[in-house]
């Protein structure tokens, strides 16, 4: 295969991440096969068509369905509000196309579930959006703890915090609606920190949540009065591993000063790792080794060991960005598609976080603790 046909639906914020990354995958990894931009959809259609000449691609159109069913598209990228996920996804998967989604998968866990079965029945790949996991800084935490260099995991502290939602007069929006976004605070974020926190401490086997809705209101666009909002701005859950380990995870989309709050200890029995996303390039290592007057965290800054760095550059300390994790994403893509090893995280993956966010949700609704 020496090119694959490229559909994108939206152009917000996701649609241009996914479109830089079709643009630069190439150039950058040079092994896979090249996307070609062939159609973009969106509305209005004078949105479609300006993005589309921004983004490269060769047509554009305001009707979905129509892109989906084009038998000359192989691979779709799915990047609008999360109400659409479901049926574009459904849609295109009966029509034998490989998707690239944005998270979360669906509005509910049932939605979710039809997705991952639809995509293994017909056999085609499929990548859900969660680019954190593809940092090499954070491949090499995952190496750090496979090979012992902090003693067996005993104890997991996550957090994931924004400010976007923290402004009481912030308008009201489609996030703030089940019927459109689903869960709030946790579809959003948390659901990120759970895809590390898996790959980092394997499975949950239990937890207890709690939720916060810190703004009850917010104004409507027009001025017209107030609405209510109806999924959660903050959620904390309280773990217990599989592996015996125990752990915290919280989360907010209010909290003030944080733009990009992702991060993690792994508290092992000789020593621990820390990982901050705003400093997306470092990792602090922690080992109980030596004298203990020289003992103390070290930074480690990630380059050319810490594959594929090297593809975007030769020199350590030049620091990746947010938009080279989604390079690397859909390089993992594409090698799938083109017969290589599997893409993670796909449908079924995907569908693991999403069952422990709607689990937070479940728990936080019933004051209970929920088995997993």
């Amino acid at each position: 295969m020496d090119v694959i046909n490229v559909g994108l639906v939206g152009t917000g914020f996701m649609g241009k991440a996914h479109a830089l990354a079709y643009g630069a995958v190439k150039a950058v990894m040079g092994d896979v096969t090249r996307p070609r931009l062939v159609a973009l959809c969106d509305t209005p259609t004078e949105q479609a068509h300006r993005f589309a000449d921004q983004f490269g691609f060769a047509r554009a159109s305001d009707d979905w369905q129509a892109m989906l069913a084009d038998p000359g598209i192989q691979l779709v990228s799915i990047t609008t509000p999360n109400r659409l996920h479901h049926a574009m996804a459904m849609a295109a998967i009966a029509a034998g196309k490989h998707v690239w989604c944005e998270k979360p998968m669906a509005l509910t866990l049932a939605e979710a579930a039809e997705m991952a079965a639809a995509a293994r029945a017909a056999g085609v790949v499929t990548m859900v959006g969660y680019n954190y996991v593809h940092n090499p800084a954070y491949a090499h935490a995952q190496r750090l703890i496979a090979d012992g260099a902090i003693g067996r995991p005993v104890h997991f502290r996550g957090w994931v915090e924004e400010d976007y939602q923290a402004d009481p007069a912030l308008p009201w929006s489609w996030r703030a609606r089940i019927a459109e976004a689903g869960l709030g605070v946790l579809g959003d974020l948390m659901c990120h920190l759970v895809s590390m926190t898996l790959g980092l401490m394997g499975p949950i086997e239990s937890l207890v949540a709690d939720t916060q809705i810190i703004h009850p209101t917010r104004p409507l666009p027009d001025g017209s009065g107030h609405a209510a909002v109806e999924n959660e701005d903050a959620a904390n859950a309280l773990v217990r591993f599989a592996s015996g380990a125990q752990g915290t995870l919280v989360s907010s989309r209010s909290a003030w000063g944080r733009k990009s709050r992702l991060g993690f200890e792994v508290h092992g029995l000789d020593g621990m790792l820390i990982y901050d996303q705003e400093r997306m390039n470092e990792l602090q290592l922690y080992q109980n080794r030596g004298p203990k007057a020289e003992q103390g965290f070290r930074t480690i800054l990630t380059g050319p060991e810490h594959a594929p760095y090297g593809a975007f550059c030769p020199a350590p300390g030049h620091q990746l960005g947010f938009n080279d994790l989604k390079v690397i994403e859909c390089a993992a893509l594409l090698r799938a598609v083109a017969g290589g090893a599997p893409c993670h995280p796909d449908f079924t993956d995907a569908l693991a976080f999403e069952r422990i966010i709607h689990a937070m949700a479940d728990s936080a609704a019933r004051g209970a603790r929920v088995t997993l």
